[in-house]
């Protein structure tokens, strides 16, 4: 059973390296979008007005989270003071809002030290990959992976959404069995409010 474990393990992260190959950075991915959003298309190979609607959307919010985010100073102190060497990937699409949310944050946090590479992969470019980080057994984006670049092991993982976010939908199916469109325009609001703060505080936990 160990020896099962460990071999999952081990395809879990030849995935990740082999991925990381046509990974972008964050700043390309951000021009893949903003030249999506001139295109009227989405990232992705389904196409529909919905989609381009949503990427449109999500160029918008990044582009206001990037100059917005606020990181508090204990938690920029601790990735300044790390000493580590990670990088950290994310699967996401242009369409999707949780990642909308929550990899401007990202990019803002591992700017703050030369220790960890943020890099950004498409995940239906790289189902694979996504096959092997589901959530629930879905396809749920974005999807953070963190590799140990010394060892070359994954050390952990974090999504779609941030702890918050997480139980609020968690509690509404529970009660109503599926999200409805009622509840996803709350959801944006809950994240408007919030301002990045949750995701911080989660993917501040992932160093030590």
């Amino acid at each position: 059973m160990e020896k099962m474990l460990k071999t999952e393990k081990e395809e879990k992260t030849e995935l990740v390296i082999q991925s990381l190959k046509n990974a972008t950075s964050y700043k390309d991915y951000r021009t893949l979008v903003e030249e999506n959003v001139a295109n009227g298309t989405s990232t992705g190979p389904e196409q529909s007005e919905a989609l381009t609607n949503y990427t449109l959307l999500n160029h918008t919010r990044m582009k206001r989270l990037d100059k917005t985010v606020k990181i508090g100073q204990e938690i920029q102190q601790k990735f300044e003071d790390f000493n580590g060497n990670q990088t950290w990937l994310v699967i996401t699409e242009s369409w999707c809002g949780d990642a909308a949310h929550a990899i401007p944050a990202m990019n803002q946090l591992t700017n703050f030290t030369p220790n960890i590479d943020l890099k950004v992969v498409l995940r239906d470019e790289n189902l694979e990959l996504m096959d092997a980080f589901l959530t629930q057994g879905s396809l749920s984006i974005p999807k953070l992976i963190v590799l140990d670049n010394e060892t070359e092991e994954v050390v952990a993982d974090w999504g779609p959404r941030p702890s918050v976010a997480t139980q609020l939908v968690k509690d509404y199916k529970a009660e109503y069995g599926e999200l409805s469109p009622e509840f996803k325009k709350d959801l944006q609001v809950w994240y408007n409010r919030d301002k990045s703060q949750n995701i911080i505080e989660d993917l501040a936990e992932l160093i030590v």
